[in-house]
């Protein structure tokens, strides 16, 4: 595992009301380290993406028709839990990937793959609408886009047994899913293009991604 560059805080938000980042992207993106270097340099909460603890990834990445709406399941309810708590608390959170991506990206993706029934999927975006009701956007989704090649190295690099069986197909089908949602998002967003940065190992890359974000929070961009 690379280790993250060592540096100070570059800058801190001040907005209060100002209490909300959700960071977006295919697997291999890099959610979850730039989550791990944004709360170390804002000094907020990170909210992970339940993987090490999922009882269904396993499971699905060996048998993906007959886990996959047992797993979407999990995510949405994990996922809901965690908007509620962050727009219930008072301290600032960066979150790892978002409802949103669930519902728009990975269950329509596996039932169009014929990985999800039907019934299910219909179930699964009944329960998602009325969920998503009672909740509010992140006040700044930023959104890791990479080409297949760059995320495929990524999920090499971190070496989990469970993603190995992945197909280039896959990735490449939800990236095309990622870049149709992100064009009509309607929310505050930032897009960071992950093939030109290394910001897991250099620092100065870690900083265009800060002032990025300082920018779009001060309505610069």
């Amino acid at each position: 595992m690379n280790k993250p560059p060592s540096k100070s805080k570059i800058e801190t938000i001040t907005k209060p009301e100002f209490k909300h980042m959700a960071i977006a992207g295919n697997i291999g993106a890099g959610k979850t380290t730039l989550t791990s270097l944004l709360a170390k340099n804002f000094n907020w909460n990170p909210h992970y993406e339940d993987v090490d603890t999922n009882p269904y990834l396993n499971s699905f990445y060996e048998d993906m028709q007959r886990w996959s709406f047992n797993l979407q399941i999990y995510f949405l309810n994990h996922r809901f839990r965690q908007v509620v708590d962050i727009r219930r608390g008072e301290t600032p959170v960066i979150q790892d990937r978002t409802i949103y991506e669930d519902a728009n990206i990975f269950a329509p993706n596996l039932h169009d793959m014929g990985l999800m029934s039907t019934r299910d999927f219909d179930n699964y975006q009944s329960l998602f609408e009325l969920m998503v009701s009672f909740i509010q956007p992140p006040d700044l989704l930023i959104y890791l886009k990479g080409s297949v090649p760059s995320l495929v190295r990524n999920i090499q690099k971190r070496g989990r047994p469970y993603e190995e069986a992945i197909r280039l197909d896959y990735l490449k089908r939800l990236n095309e899913r990622y870049d149709s949602w992100i064009a009509t998002y309607p929310h505050r967003l930032l897009v960071i293009d992950i093939d030109n940065l290394d910001f897991a190992n250099k620092a100065e890359d870690l900083a265009i991604v800060i002032e990025k974000i300082n920018a779009s929070v001060n309505g610069l961009f």
